[in-house]
């Protein structure tokens, strides 16, 4: 069993990107199920930009997890380099 430690040197930081949001409520959606995926540590949404940062741990929550995670509740987002 990894102890804390270990969880948080195995984290990456992963920025998606969609031009899709219209309102506030889209970040809460896109911020509540991203949230509940195994793996992921924290979720930040950045309405005006359209970007969507993600501390994960890529073992339990791959990107395209975290891709589908977002499709889920209805909007297309994908990896940045920025």
């Amino acid at each position: 069993m990894k102890n804390e430690s270990d969880n948080d040197t195995s984290l990456r930081t992963t920025t998606l990107r969609s031009n899709e949001f219209t309102c506030p409520s889209c970040v809460d959606k896109i911020e509540s199920r991203l949230k509940r995926v195994e793996g992921v540590d924290s979720v930040e949404v950045k309405f005006a930009s359209g970007r969507v940062i993600v501390s994960h741990d890529p073992a339990k929550a791959p990107v395209r997890s975290l891709v589908d995670a977002i499709a889920e509740v209805g909007f297309t987002a994908k990896p940045s380099s920025i």
